[in-house]
């Protein structure tokens, strides 16, 4: 429970964390930012980083001046690029022996509401799943399992990585330092949260739906 209330503190108090890490670790945190990304899109057992509200608020903090937009969009793009293509090439080259020897840690549900999400997108998946946490993750996993073509692969990555995070980091640079949102992050981190969880929640109240 502890590392849970932990865990919470972080995502909803993300931009004094941030703010807090700038200040400590100077440039360095373009590395920590970088790393984050690349892990959340690259690994399927850490879906649960933060990457939306994390984008905005470093956004903000270039708004501020203590981060370099400029330096900042192109690396965590490369980032969200590279973890793609690793993620890819791991469920290409071992998914399936993956997924029969990690006993539950890559949750069964998430791949099959991937697996959902491809026969409704097609190969476009790769570009929609950028802004819904948790099936980005497992996108590029489950496009390498089932092979899709690189050069398609490729081409929607790099468009989802350019629109998903300059999309976050420029709304955070522009508005994340209007008085208004500047003193309510924290509710403006959560807000962020739930609608990029909204499209998760109306699948499964579908799904119950259907049952009944």
């Amino acid at each position: 429970m502890e590392l849970l209330a932990f865990f919470v503190d972080i995502i909803l108090h993300l931009d004094k964390h941030l703010l807090e890490l700038t200040q400590q670790y100077g440039v360095w945190i373009y590395g920590i930012l970088f790393l984050i990304i690349f892990c959340e899109t690259g690994l399927v057992v850490t879906p649960f980083l933060p990457g939306d509200s994390l984008l905005f608020v470093a956004g903000a903090l270039c708004g501020m001046g203590s981060l370099e937009l400029r330096l900042l969009a192109p690396l965590l793009i490369l980032a969200a690029f590279s973890g793609d293509n690793t993620n890819y090439w791991i469920g290409r080259l071992i998914g399936a022996r993956l997924l029969k020897s990690t006993n539950g840690i890559i949750k069964r549900e998430h791949m099959e509401k991937t697996h959902a999400f491809y026969e409704k997108h097609g190969g476009k998946t790769i570009l929609f799943a950028r802004f819904l946490p948790i099936i980005r993750t497992f996108a590029p996993f489950v496009a390498g399992i089932g092979v899709m073509r690189y050069r398609l692969f490729v081409l929607f990555s790099a468009s989802g990585s350019l629109l998903w995070i300059g999309s976050l980091t420029v709304a955070g640079y522009f508005f994340g330092n209007i008085p208004i949102i500047k003193n309510n992050l924290t509710l403006m981190i959560l807000a962020i949260i739930i609608v990029s969880l909204l499209p998760a929640i109306f699948e499964f109240i579908r799904h119950r739906g259907q049952r009944g």
